[in-house]
């Protein structure tokens, strides 16, 4: 009875244009690397080395990145969609290349949600519990603009209930589940399917059980520029730890080839990135400057981001904007 995973890297990220018009989301770097490293980086520390990654959009990009995973001391899978199958259909579709076995578990990676929940006791829990799907659940202040999931005392699933005015509960759906192997049979194949509308509501019809597992730890949806920069500037601050961040000093990740000029100060977290340039008189707080960019004397950007290879004017102000696209 083995582990392994399904990670969801298919989405076309079109909250982050036009950060995403080159690049699939889950490619997107937070803090110098690709943000699947930190999701592989999560699963590995956890026992998981085998892993499917479910691509669609620029399903191309991926392979090359991480090869077969040998570097990482993991085995990787591809599973293309040429059509978007919705979650549910992907999940299906990448189930088919982890050869599963009668009592495996796999443990589910929503491709855009940053989390420091412990993966390793949420999959103690699924086996103990002997559920054929666990979820892992957090509580949020108002959810109101989420769908919610009620739980009874012995941490049951009642109901996936959608967005409402008055939620029963504020717990929410946190993108990380863990499935028995024999759940795969029951989604159909190739076709279009939610698993949070669809899988999981019929699990219940079904009589089968599905758990909540709380955990109250940090967690975020990367789905937007400014949560982007906040990952970013959370993980290199260690706010949150990841295995796959850099090394550095907690104030800025500064490559050894860029170049800074006289009394430009980099810090809040950013990122300076491979071949980037900054001029003199400079303040770069709590953003990332992508790779090759190229920014004049006396600019100010705070929490923001800036295009590869852009070239920024002298005396530019900016605070939470993308520049350079």
């Amino acid at each position: 009875m083995s582990v392994k995973g399904i990670l969801l890297v298919g989405g076309k990220g079109t909250r982050l244009m036009p950060l995403t018009k080159n690049t699939p989301k889950p490619m997107l770097e937070v803090a110098g690397v690709p943000f699947t490293a930190h999701q592989l980086a999560k699963a590995k520390a956890a026992g998981i080395t085998e892993i499917a990654l479910a691509t669609s959009y620029m399903a191309e990009v991926f392979q090359p990145y991480f090869g077969d995973g040998s570097k990482l001391g993991m085995k990787l899978h591809y599973a293309v969609e040429t059509e978007a199958l919705g979650t549910g259909g992907a999940i299906k579709n990448a189930s088919k290349v982890l050869n599963l076995q009668p009592g495996d578990s796999v443990v589910i990676f929503n491709g855009d949600v940053l989390s420091g929940h412990d993966l390793t006791a949420q999959i103690n829990f699924h086996r103990n519990s002997k559920a054929a799907v666990t979820l892992f659940l957090i509580e949020v202040a108002d959810a109101r603009a989420f769908g919610c999931v009620p739980l009874d005392d012995d941490k049951n699933v009642l109901a996936f209930l959608e967005k409402m005015d008055s939620p029963v509960t504020n717990l929410i759906n946190a993108g990380c589940y863990i499935f028995d192997s024999s759940v795969f049979e029951m989604i159909p194949a190739e076709i279009v399917i939610s698993v949070e509308r669809e899988t999981f509501p019929d699990l219940l019809k079904r009589g089968l059980t599905v758990k909540g597992y709380v955990d109250q730890s940090y967690w975020l949806d990367i789905g937007t520029p400014a949560a982007l920069v906040t990952a970013s500037q959370d993980l290199i601050s260690k706010k949150l730890q990841s295995p796959a961040t850099p090394e550095n000093d907690g104030k800025a990740l500064i490559a050894p080839d860029a170049t800074l000029g006289k009394s430009t100060k980099i810090a809040g977290g950013s990122v300076i990135s491979k071949g980037v340039v900054i001029g003199e008189n400079c303040e770069i707080i709590g953003s990332i400057i992508f790779a090759g960019a190229k920014i004049a004397d006396n600019c100010r950007i705070i929490n923001g981001i800036v295009a590869p290879n852009s070239q920024i004017a002298a005396n530019t102000v900016a605070t939470s904007e993308i520049i350079g696209y």
